[in-house]
C-alpha cells in the first residue's frame, strides 16, 4: 500500500510541476511552493469571507476585519522570534516545525467557538507565515543551480501567487455556499501536504555552525537594513493601496456588476503568477537593486493609468493584470537583495522583509482610505499608490548611496 501511495504522490507532482512549465523543478522547491500555497490561502481568503463569519458570530463587518489585521500581527511578531528562537536547528527541521505550525493553528480556527477567539486562532496562524517564507527563501537559494536562485525563490512564492488564483476563490465558494469552517479545513490539509511533502523531498541541508544570537541581531545596526525594510513596507504598500479598494473601483468606476469581481480577482491572480517567474528571472539577469528601481518606477507608471484610463472596461481590465504581475515580479528582486545583503543573519533579515510585506498591506489599505474618507472618489486609491512607488524609489537610491559608503556591508550590485 505504502508503495501504491508513494506511485500516485509522485504522479500528482509531475503532473503539477509539469503544468507550471518547470520540468527540471527540484521536489524540494515543490514542497516550498505547497508552503506558499497554504500561506497564500490562510493570508487571503479571509477576505471574501468576512460577511459569512459576521453573520455566523454575531458580529459586524469591521469587527470582522480585526480578523485581517490579527493575521498581520501574527506575521510582525512571529517572522523574527521564531527564527531567532529556532536559528540553530537544521534548515529542513524548522521548515518541518514551521508547515506543523500552519496546519495545526488553521485547524484551531475549524473550531474557535466565538470571535475572541478567532481573532486568537487567526493571529496564531500569521506567525509562521514570514519565518517560512524567510527560512525558505534562503534554503530554495541554496538548493538553486548556480546563477538562478531568484527563479528558485519565485518557485516558492509560486504558491503564493496559485493560491490567489485557485484557492482564494475555491475558498470562498465553498466558505459562501456551505460554511466558512470548511474553507479551514481545507486550508489544514493543505498544510499536512506540506509538512509530508517536506518530510520526503526536503534534503537534510547542514547548518553553517553555531549561530551566534548577537550576529544575527547585527542586521539591525546597519542603515541598509532600515533601507530594505522601507522599501519592502513603502514601496509594496502600492500594491495595497489599490487591491484593497479594487472592488469598489471596479464596480462604481469600470462599471462592472458585483457578480464579476471574483473571475477579475483571477485574473489579477494570473498576473502574479506571471509576474513571480519573471520577477525571478529578470533578478537573475540584472541586479537587484537596478530591478527594484525599474519596477517601482513601471509600478507608479501603471497606476497613474489605473487612475485615468479604469473607465474603460477592456482597459481596466488589462490593468488588474500587469498590476498583479508588475507587484509581485518585485518580490524576488526584494528577496535576494535582502540575502545578499544580510551577511550572516540571512534568515532573520528574510523573514523581518516578509513581515515588511504585512507592515506594507496595512501601511497601502489604510493610506489608500485617506482620500476615499475625503471624498475624492475610489480611484483614488491609486494615487496613493504612485506616491507610495516613488518613496521606495527614493528608498532605493538611498541604499544604494549607502551601499556606496559602506561596500563591504553589500555584496549586490
Amino acid at each position: 500500500m505504502l508503495q501504491i501511495y508513494n506511485f500516485k504522490v509522485e504522479v500528482c507532482v509531475e503532473l503539477c510541476i509539469s503544468l507550471l512549465g518547470k520540468k527540471n523543478m527540484k521536489k524540494s522547491l515543490f514542497a516550498l511552493m505547497l508552503g506558499g500555497l497554504t500561506i497564500g490561502i490562510t493570508e487571503f481568503v479571509i477576505m471574501g469571507l468576512l460577511p459569512d463569519i459576521a453573520a455566523d458570530l454575531d458580529i459586524t463587518i469591521p469587527q470582522a476585519g480585526h480578523l485581517i489585521s490579527s493575521y498581520a500581527l501574527g506575521v510582525v511578531i512571529g517572522a523574527p522570534l521564531l527564527v531567532i528562537a529556532c536559528r540553530n536547528f537544521a534548515p529542513k527541521k524548522m521548515l518541518l516545525m514551521l508547515a506543523a505550525m500552519l496546519g495545526i493553528f488553521n485547524a484551531f480556527s475549524i473550531i474557535a467557538p466565538n470571535y475572541e477567539l478567532l481573532v486568537a486562532t487567526r493571529l496564531l496562524s500569521g506567525l509562521p507565515h514570514g519565518a517560512f517564507f524567510g527560512v525558505g527563501a534562503v534554503v530554495a537559494s541554496r538548493l538553486a543551480s548556480k546563477g538562478k536562485e531568484a527563479q528558485a525563490i519565485a518557485i516558492m512564492f509560486s504558491g503564493l501567487t496559485v493560491a490567489n488564483v485557485f484557492g482564494v476563490p475555491l475558498g470562498t465558494y465553498i466558505g459562501h455556499h456551505f460554511s466558512w469552517r470548511y474553507t479551514f479545513v481545507i486550508i489544514a490539509i493543505v498544510g499536512v501536504l506540506t509538512f509530508i511533502a517536506l518530510s520526503l523531498w526536503m534534503p537534510n541541508l547542514q547548518t553553517e555552525g553555531k549561530v551566534d544570537m548577537k550576529k544575527q541581531l547585527k542586521f539591525f545596526t546597519k542603515t541598509e537594513a532600515w533601507l530594505l525594510i522601507a522599501i519592502t513596507a513603502i514601496g509594496f504598500g502600492g500594491l495595497f493601496s489599490w487591491i484593497s479598494y479594487i472592488a469598489p473601483l471596479l464596480i462604481n468606476i469600470s462599471h462592472f456588476s458585483a457578480e464579476y469581481i471574483p473571475y477579475i480577482m483571477v485574473l489579477a491572480g494570473l498576473g502574479m503568477v506571471v509576474g513571480n517567474f519573471a520577477g525571478g528571472r529578470i533578478a537573475d539577469r540584472f541586479s537587484p537593486t537596478s530591478t527594484v528601481v525599474t519596477l517601482l518606477l513601471v509600478m507608479a507608471a501603471n497606476l497613474t493609468l489605473v487612475y485615468f484610463a479604469s473607465v474603460n472596461q477592456y482597459v481596466s481590465l488589462i490593468l488588474v493584470f500587469l498590476t498583479g504581475a508588475i507587484a509581485f515580479a518585485m518580490i524576488a528582486p526584494i528577496q535576494m537583495l535582502v540575502i545578499q545583503t544580510a551577511k550572516g543573519s540571512e534568515m532573520i533579515a528574510s523573514a523581518t522583509i516578509q513581515a515588511s510585506f504585512n507592515i506594507g498591506n496595512a501601511l497601502g489599505a489604510f493610506l489608500g482610505g485617506l482620500p476615499i474618507a475625503a471624498g475624492f472618489g475610489y480611484a483614488s486609491p491609486n494615487l496613493v499608490g504612485v506616491a507610495m512607488s516613488i518613496a521606495g524609489i527614493f528608498a532605493t537610491f538611498l541604499f544604494i548611496q549607502q551601499k556606496k559608503k559602506n561596500p563591504e556591508a553589500v555584496t549586490c550590485s
